[in-house]
């Protein structure tokens, strides 16, 4: 089956639905398809067999795109749709596999050309002009909702994932063909191990002073790694650390991973303001294939997310690391997570920091969540299953040729 994939993304950034588009086309490739992707003229090439990469035209003042819907977003899909258009006029595909947005394109491209529609459903689209606060007008929210169940309808078939989109598509598309694909691949399984003058932990820990295990006598390093868009509660993680601070003052660092320089400048200064930056390391934005290995320098992974409906896909690299999980008790992670696997905590600064000092004053309880975080991920969100999942979903739409 020939695939033409549109994916309305910086494509590769470290960023949410781009790792989601990542481990799709890793996956797609492993069982044999062959994609084409057409993206955005921003990102970097990566190098996966069977995918073509066919970017849509350059527009020379967009150097980066912020995340979110934005009115240059919409210049550059125009543009990935042109680009879709030509290469479904040179050659013949059984397939149209769009993602976000671009499930809006393929209402009309699966009906010209006569191919099918899968649509990756990576959120509510409505739901983001909400959650990034781009508009509240109730008709261009209304026009969203309208495209959204026109995409879906369109479509023979959608992925959904996470359980709060599952069921959201189950209940007003109950006819609809809905796989539930959560977003489990590690990011080692495209990159492979640290290479390529990427840092290992060891030189990791050198540069940001930071202990390795087996030097750390008593020390804790609670890792957020993430991007710094307002509904990840990076506010929130660093107005909870003063209470750890205050009374673990010489055992404890926060290093955080991610960040543009804008925003890492603004939360330093936050840091500052609040007394806490002795005790804060920013990195900025690290290569993906990197934070695997700061993983290997952490006691404690913190999620503070407040906002949203699809789950993290770190969330998931979480689970296996072996590292006790503090996140916020929110629909974000609760799908996924629950009180024997980590420390769920209400979105207060002082909820937040009571659930980090309850796993660092407690270590065996800590470790007790860990092992079952563990056992869950294995039970539940392997590759194995991933695969078998993308497997299962291809094999259905097939089946329709």
């Amino acid at each position: 089956m020939k695939v033409l994939m549109i994916a309305p993304q910086p494509f590769f950034q470290p960023r949410g639905t781009p790792f989601s588009v990542l481990h799709r086309l890793k996956a797609l490739s492993q069982l044999g398809y062959k994609i084409d992707l057409v993206t955005y003229h921003l990102g970097q090439d990566v190098s996966i067999d069977n995918v073509s990469i066919h970017r849509a035209k350059r527009v020379a003042w967009v150097k980066e795109i912020a995340i979110g819907p934005s009115k240059t977003k919409l210049i550059l899909d125009a543009y990935v749709y042109r680009r879709a258009v030509e290469l479904l006029k040179r050659q013949r595909y059984d397939l149209i596999h769009t993602h976000e947005e671009a499930g809006f394109f393929g209402i009309r491209l699966s009906k010209k050309f006569g191919t099918l529609h899968l649509y990756d459903m990576h959120s509510s689209l409505p739901q983001q002009l909400s959650n990034f606060k781009y508009s509240g007008a109730q008709t261009l929210l209304s026009i969203f909702e309208k495209l959204e169940a026109a995409t879906i309808n369109s479509a023979q078939a959608v992925i959904t994932i996470c359980p709060e989109l599952f069921n959201y598509v189950k209940t007003r598309f109950p006819q609809k063909y809905n796989k539930l694909i959560e977003n489990v691949a590690d990011n080692a399984i495209v990159f492979g191990e640290t290479a390529n003058g990427k840092m290992n932990a060891t030189e990791l820990a050198r540069r940001y002073g930071l202990p390795m295990n087996g030097s750390k006598k008593g020390k804790t390093t609670i890792l957020y790694a993430g991007t710094f868009e307002p509904y990840q509660g990076l506010d929130l993680l660093i107005e909870s650390s003063q209470p750890v601070i205050s009374r673990h003052h010489d055992k404890v660092s926060f290093l955080v991973v991610g960040g543009k320089p804008e925003q890492v400048a603004h939360y330093q200064d936050k840091a500052a303001k609040l007394g806490v930056s002795d005790k804060f390391i920013f990195t900025g934005q690290r290569p993906p294939e990197e934070i695997p290995e700061f993983m290997k320098l952490a006691d404690m992974l913190v999620s503070p997310r407040i906002a949203g409906n699809n789950t993290p896909l770190k969330i998931y690299s979480y689970l296996r690391s072996g590292i006790p999980i503090i996140a916020t008790d929110h629909l974000t992670h609760t799908q996924v997570l629950n009180g024997e696997v980590a420390v769920l905590t209400d979105c207060t600064p002082a909820a937040f920091a009571n659930g980090m000092l309850r796993v660092l004053e407690d270590r065996a309880y800590g470790e007790k969540l860990s092992r079952q975080a563990q056992a869950l991920a294995a039970r539940e969100y392997s590759y194995a299953a991933y695969l078998q999942k993308t497997k299962e979903i291809y094999a259905y739409l097939e089946s329709l040729l």
